[in-house]
């Protein structure tokens, strides 16, 4: 008997770890780790059902988020516009009824120029006419607090867009020829608009016509 059969009868049979290396094979079970079951090229990872229905879902609600978002800016943008746009309705309709009230009130200022110039031509009594004077000039610089300004016409070269020619007076003198001669009817300006144009007499050399 040698030794080998000595010492197994004397210690048993050697256990694995006696014996030598055992190959230990670790399997990862998990979703994300399996691969082609055939051993061949290993492709994108199987999700589970219950994964891919929740990424579903996602993206619909996230779809859905994004067409409201864009229908809540959209909404936001037409409100933004329709305040503007009544803004600027209202702000007109004052500025016409404005307007309107001024060119009503330069009636009254022509009745007091009226006045002025009778009392001045007749003759009138001094407290009379002053009376009358005090009165236009108030009424003249109540206007100019609200941005009304007479136009400076006597003398001034006849412009169709300020002035609106009424008649005409024949003069020898070229120097004043297409030159306001008389005013029948003061014209205003409302800021930077005309308010009202002056009606005016144009001085005109005999030859010339009437100018339009």
């Amino acid at each position: 008997m040698d030794d080998r059969h000595r010492e197994e009868q004397r210690f048993g049979p050697p256990t694995q770890s006696q014996a030598g290396p055992v190959d230990v094979k670790v399997v990862d079970r998990r979703w994300s780790a399996r691969g082609d079951a055939g051993g061949g090229a290993a492709g994108p990872p199987n999700k589970p059902t219950y994964v891919e229905e929740l990424e579903r879902r996602l993206a619909e609600k996230t779809e859905q988020l994004q067409a409201i978002q864009a229908q809540h800016r959209q909404a936001v943008q037409e409100f933004d516009e329709i305040r503007a746009r009544m803004r600027r309705d209202v702000a007109r309709d004052v500025a016409l009824g404005r307007r309107q009230m001024l060119v009503e009130l330069l009636d009254v200022m022509d009745n007091l120029d009226r006045a002025l110039t009778a009392a001045r031509d007749t003759g009138g009594s001094d407290p009379l006419r002053q009376g009358v004077e005090m009165v236009r000039n108030q009424f003249l610089a109540r206007l100019e607090e609200f941005g009304v300004r007479r136009l400076q016409t006597m003398g001034e070269p006849f412009d169709p867009a300020r002035h609106e020619a009424v008649s005409t007076i024949a003069t020898d003198r070229p120097d004043q020829d297409g030159r306001v001669a008389g005013v029948i009817r003061e014209g205003y300006t409302f800021g930077d608009e005309l308010l009202r144009p002056a009606a005016v007499v144009v001085a005109r050399l005999a030859s010339e016509p009437m100018p339009s």
